[in-house]
């Protein structure tokens, strides 16, 4: 995306990390678990799973909260392990979003969302229609070679699955099937280059452009997202 884009929300997500690190702590436990619930417990074999514990490692969650969450997902605990919900809505001026939430209470994650959207103006609504779901990598400028050869390297990613590739101020956004993506993941990490995320998401097919005066509401609603600890991630439209 371009204007506010993930870059954005990264950064701001790293900056929840600062404040409230308990909170996201928690957060990649539940995609942990999830992960390790679905594919089993060996990162190795199951690239969600590594994605996850790369994230945790990346904001210093301890190893010991990374084996107590695989163990979880994988029943050897006692306990309600979360379970992934998928909402979808309109945003401010009727940005069309998607909110991926982990949660242990359905009942509850499905009031505090609705009550997310409607005090920024929003609602719940069907907007799936508008994204495909795409593996994207993404990687920070700082963590891009300073002299790469940027035609063989790219020719590399494209041989192993990637389907498009932006270079932007933030760094390099590399987009592919969903099933390519550990394929082209297994590129960068031969390279030692690491990457800020790397995951399916939601990739919007229609941007919607927004007026100046409407940008801090959205800004605001974002913000609110962040903070909200079952929020694992979410994806709009918005283009600014």
């Amino acid at each position: 995306m371009s204007g506010h884009s993930k870059w954005a929300t990264t950064k701001r997500q790293k900056a929840v990390v600062d404040a409230k690190k308990g909170a996201i702590f928690t957060k990649i436990a539940n995609m942990i678990t999830i992960a390790a619930r679905e594919k089993g417990g060996d990162p190795e074999t199951n690239f969600n799973l590594r994605m996850a514990i790369e994230k945790g490692r990346s904001v210093n969650m301890p190893k010991e909260n990374v084996e107590r969450a695989i163990k979880r997902g994988l029943g050897e605990l006692a306990g309600v392990a979360p379970e992934e919900l998928i909402y979808e809505g309109f945003g401010p001026v009727k940005t069309h979003f998607i909110v991926k939430v982990l949660t242990d209470n359905k009942n509850r994650s499905a009031a505090e969302i609705r009550h997310l959207f409607a005090e920024y103006g929003g609602s719940l609504g069907a907007v799936r229609w508008n994204f495909s779901e795409q593996g994207v990598i993404r990687v920070a400028a700082e963590d891009l070679p300073d002299a790469p050869d940027k035609e063989s390297f790219e020719l590399s990613l494209i041989d192993a699955g990637a389907e498009d590739i932006k270079r932007e101020e933030e760094g390099l956004t590399v987009y592919c099937q969903n099933q390519a993506l550990p394929l082209v993941k297994k590129i960068f990490d031969r390279q030692n280059i690491p990457t800020e995320s790397a995951a399916v998401e939601y990739v919007a097919k229609e941007k919607a452009a927004l007026a100046p005066e409407n940008r801090e509401n959205l800004e605001k609603f974002l913000s609110a997202l962040d903070e909200c600890e079952e929020i694992v991630d979410y994806y709009h439209n918005a283009d600014i």
